[in-house]
């Protein structure tokens, strides 16, 4: 692969959308791909539809785990390895499925890891911020909001 010349044309994206993702896993993933010679990698989470074909709900809590398990892999790299991290929303999970989980109900989750990312964890701060954001009174990341 070094020898290829492919890590001086692209940058690799690591998927993973789980709650507890292997951070120790991704790091030496990292590492596996800083020896073939890509200088920078990419991260990609879901601030929805990432939990079940059939999911209607947001379940903030699943997301902002995934987020905050990010945030642990980016501390635990090199320093300036990290490009940035996509954010994704998936609408659906094949194109013969129905559509899970639409943007307005994803809202909610997508502030929540927004916020989380920006301060580099979550906080009872955080989580006042996106209430007075959204103006909701009661952000509920462990049960779907009402």
């Amino acid at each position: 692969l070094s020898e290829s010349g492919v890590p001086q044309l692209v940058q690799p994206m690591i998927w993973d959308y789980a709650a507890d993702l292997d951070v120790e896993g991704k790091v030496h993933l990292i590492e596996k791909y800083r020896r073939c010679g890509f200088s920078k990698v990419w991260f990609a989470s879901a601030f929805k539809g990432a939990t079940g074909v059939n999911q209607s709900l947001t379940l903030i809590g699943h997301h902002l785990k995934n987020h905050l398990q990010w945030l642990k892999v980016a501390r635990r790299s090199p320093p300036g390895v990290l490009e940035g991290i996509a954010l994704t929303g998936w609408q659906r999970y094949d194109h013969f499925s129905v559509l899970c989980e639409l943007l307005p109900v994803a809202i909610p989750s997508l502030a929540v890891c927004l916020q989380a990312l920006e301060n580099g964890g979550y906080s009872e701060k955080t989580k006042e911020n996106v209430e007075k954001l959204l103006g909701i009174s009661n952000l509920e990341t462990e049960t779907f909001m009402r």
